[in-house]
């Protein structure tokens, strides 16, 4: 892990491959997802070995990233993609996410000039859900796996109401309907959380050129290795068009 200092945070990275490669990719975790999660790992391997350098991070505030919870937003989210980017000497970039990291890649990549491919895994484009029986003081409590698939023992965050407010300001479709970049989306058949349909719907709104896959497994496909596998194979069948 080394801590990178952008213009406006701390984030604490992993990365593998050449630094001075032509290209970059950033892999980008879901919502309160870290770095360290298997498919990051994992992904970040795989495309160092096809020649990127490759990159994940937690995002402002979360995990190994210095701050407090409160600068975990999307708008942050989406300021130090684009200022990573920057650091590493705005080369061509593969913006990767799963879940709500893929939506972080179809805001970001319409509208950042060094972004070549968007890949979104079981991702959404609408704000971030909340149900005033969720809210105590302020916050949403949530809990997360530790790293990297260990689903017994969890860390907790206190995530502010402004996250989900803050959500609600991005238009990810309407940057996308415009996007003439390249763009992989995948969806699953057994996602309860991010349904095949509304993945579909994105894949139907949206101009060439676009790839769309089926996977069949849970929305932590994580979990399983033969899906990470299947995720990377077809990223380098998309990438190597």
């Amino acid at each position: 892990m080394k801590i990178i200092k952008t213009k406006s945070f701390e984030l604490a990275t992993i990365s593998n491959g050449d630094k001075n490669s032509s290209k970059l990719a950033l892999l980008l975790p879901g919502q309160l997802d870290t770095k360290d999660y298997a498919h990051m790992v994992s992904h970040v391997e795989f495309l160092a070995d096809k020649g990127y350098f490759a990159v994940s991070f937690d995002p402002p505030g979360t995990w190994d990233s210095p701050g407090d919870i409160g600068l975990y937003t999307m708008t942050n989210y989406h300021k130090a993609v684009d200022e990573l980017i920057e650091f590493f000497g705005n080369k061509p970039t593969v913006l990767m996410g799963h879940s709500r990291g893929g939506s972080m890649a179809m805001l970001a990549g319409p509208n950042n000039p060094n972004v070549t491919h968007i890949i979104a895994v079981m991702s959404h484009v609408g704000p971030s859900t909340l149900r005033e029986e969720d809210i105590t003081d302020g916050i949403k409590i949530s809990y997360r796996d530790m790293p990297p698939n260990d689903t017994k023992n969890k860390k907790r965050f206190d995530l502010p109401v402004n996250y989900f407010e803050d959500t609600t300001k991005h238009d990810i479709l309407g940057g996308l309907k415009n996007c003439d970049k390249q763009k992989l989306f995948f969806y699953s058949t057994k996602d309860v959380l991010v349904s095949a349909e509304g993945v579909k719907k994105i894949y139907e709104q949206v101009p060439m050129p676009k790839t769309i896959h089926k996977l069949e497994t849970e929305h932590d496909y994580r979990l399983h290795r033969d899906m990470i596998e299947e995720v990377e194979r077809v990223a380098w069948d998309f990438l190597s068009q």
